[in-house]
């Protein structure tokens, strides 16, 4: 990317399967709790919001939270596999 070049927002992307499940768990949960049927067209809208809204920094964080457990991984190499040198 070219120094000054606006980034791309990020497009999360579900499978189809995925997508189905999610949204199905979003009609079962505003019925059960709201008493409110959702159209299939509200359904996803709520979830392309929410997408939006929080896939960025749930992704940013996930980044985050792997790239801390690595380095402690590899801290834990130096103290795992040390080997004492002799004095030549």
């Amino acid at each position: 990317m070219e120094p000054g070049q606006a980034r791309k927002p990020m497009q999360l992307k579900l499978s189809e399967e995925r997508k189905r499940l999610v949204l199905s768990a979003l009609s079962r949960l505003f019925s059960e709790e709201f008493d409110e049927e959702l159209s299939p067209f509200r359904a996803e809208r709520i979830l392309a919001f929410f997408l939006e809204s929080l896939g960025p920094p749930l992704y940013n964080q996930a980044i985050s939270d792997a790239r801390s457990f690595m380095l402690q991984k590899l801290d834990d190499l130096d103290v795992e596999f040390y080997q004492a040198e002799e004095p030549v």
